[in-house]
């Protein structure tokens, strides 16, 4: 469960698509699947930064029940938020901006450029500390194993995705864009309602349905 969590979370991380992936998936169009590759990897690194950062602080944090309780109701209703967020997202349609501008640099520059634009995004400490928190306290302990097999999913749902990515948009990328954008805006809204879902059944059997007990 902990590397399916990570996994799934990850996943949907790269499926809201933002600046990150418009750079990785207009590199590749224009410049071949390595130099996309090379941005996306660093992308991944860099959530991955966040994902351990997070993963420490609610460790200490989670041993008190008001913290526990708080991450339940908020990350909860953050969690219906991203998924309502996403739908409307499909229903409008993606657009996909061919012309965007992306230097042409070395896979070493376009992979510190991707830990970049990975952890400069503006949610990205609010999206760690509150969704990264409540499947954390969800998974029940906390362990060091449990902890490791979330990021080993974490990471390798980031690194899955950027290869996918790159490699559709390297053959015919530039057809499928606007396509690929709205699909991936429908899955991402399935894979939030399955965390919100999993998130409010398990804290209400805790909260709840063990306090009855």
């Amino acid at each position: 469960m902990p590397f399916s969590n990570g996994f799934l979370l990850s996943l949907s991380l790269c499926l809201d698509i933002g600046i990150a992936n418009i750079a990785m998936i207009t590199l590749a169009m224009q410049r071949g699947f390595l130099q996309g590759f090379w941005l996306g990897l660093g992308t991944c690194v860099g959530d991955l930064l966040y994902a351990i950062a997070a993963l420490a602080g609610m460790t200490v944090l989670l041993q008190f029940e008001a913290v526990r309780w708080v991450l339940w109701l908020g990350g909860s209703a953050l969690l219906v938020w991203f998924a309502i967020k996403m739908v409307l997202a499909a229903w409008r349609g993606g657009h996909m901006h061919a012309s965007t501008n992306v230097a042409v640099e070395s896979g070493w520059r376009e992979f510190l450029r991707g830990i970049f634009l990975a952890m400069s995004s503006p949610s990205a400490i609010l999206w760690f500390a509150a969704v990264g928190g409540v499947l954390i306290s969800r998974s029940g302990g906390g362990s060091m194993v449990d902890a490791g097999l979330f990021l080993a999913g974490f990471f390798v749902a980031g690194l899955v995705w950027c290869m996918g990515i790159c490699g559709i948009a390297s053959h015919g990328g530039r057809l499928l864009g606007d396509r690929l954008l709205t699909w991936s805006y429908v899955l991402s809204a399935l894979i939030f309602c399955y965390f919100a879902v999993y998130v409010i059944v398990s804290g209400y059997q805790e909260f709840i349905l063990g306090r009855a007990a």
